[in-house]
């Protein structure tokens, strides 16, 4: 690895790629197998999974741009949708993603930061997603009427209490959309929980 007092340089080519590098990318900036090692032994970088690593003081706690890197074709949704949404006030501490069923499993078998993966048809993975922003990192969610969808297609595996605040924010919410809440629930099949749980509030 270059000496020590070239490691302003080297932070500075991981900013370049937002602070999260492929091997294939760091080999791409002369930086090879032992200069890795020694990063990692110094304490500069982190092994998120094979063949990523991220630049450690970098984040400031912000793993959003981690999650964009690994899986730019996931929508976050569920549980972190929620709190984004101010649905739920519990700040996740899993990172909630939906990804097409066909991905391959050991894709999300990551230490860190820590993640749920929901698993869909491909055909119904684009439904309701829009972009939204945190930590100032642009990322792709899950729109309030797909998210609240999500929460009544998953609701026997939620905490109630979470579960119960998601369909009252949800119902007081002026940004909410009941045509495409009901247009999402046909296509997903929850048209007759979102009768029953929502509509008595409507």
């Amino acid at each position: 690895m270059p000496p020590i007092k070239n490691i302003s340089r080297i932070k500075e080519i991981f900013r370049n790629y937002d602070f999260v590098m492929t091997t294939a990318e760091l080999n791409s900036e002369k930086l090879y197998y032992a200069d890795i090692q020694q990063l990692i032994d110094e304490g500069f970088i982190e092994r998120v999974k094979r063949g990523y690593y991220h630049w450690i003081d970098a984040f400031d706690g912000s793993e959003v741009v981690i999650i964009n890197k690994l899986f730019p074709d996931a929508i976050l949704c569920m549980e972190t949708a929620l709190f984004y949404y101010q649905y739920s006030d519990r700040n996740p501490a899993e990172w909630n993603i939906t990804i097409d069923k066909n991905t391959f499993r050991q894709r999300v078998n990551i230490e860190y930061p820590f993640i749920k993966a929901y698993r869909i048809e491909p055909n119904l993975l684009s439904i309701g997603e829009t972009s939204g922003e945190i930590d100032f990192v642009k990322v792709r969610i899950y729109d309030r009427d797909r998210t609240i969808c999500d929460v009544l297609r998953n609701m026997n595996k939620m905490d109630k209490e979470i579960f119960n605040k998601a369909i009252q924010n949800y119902v007081k919410d002026a940004q909410k959309n009941i045509p495409n809440l009901m247009q999402y629930a046909k296509k997903l099949r929850v048209q007759q929980r979102v009768k029953d749980l929502i509509g008595v509030w409507l």
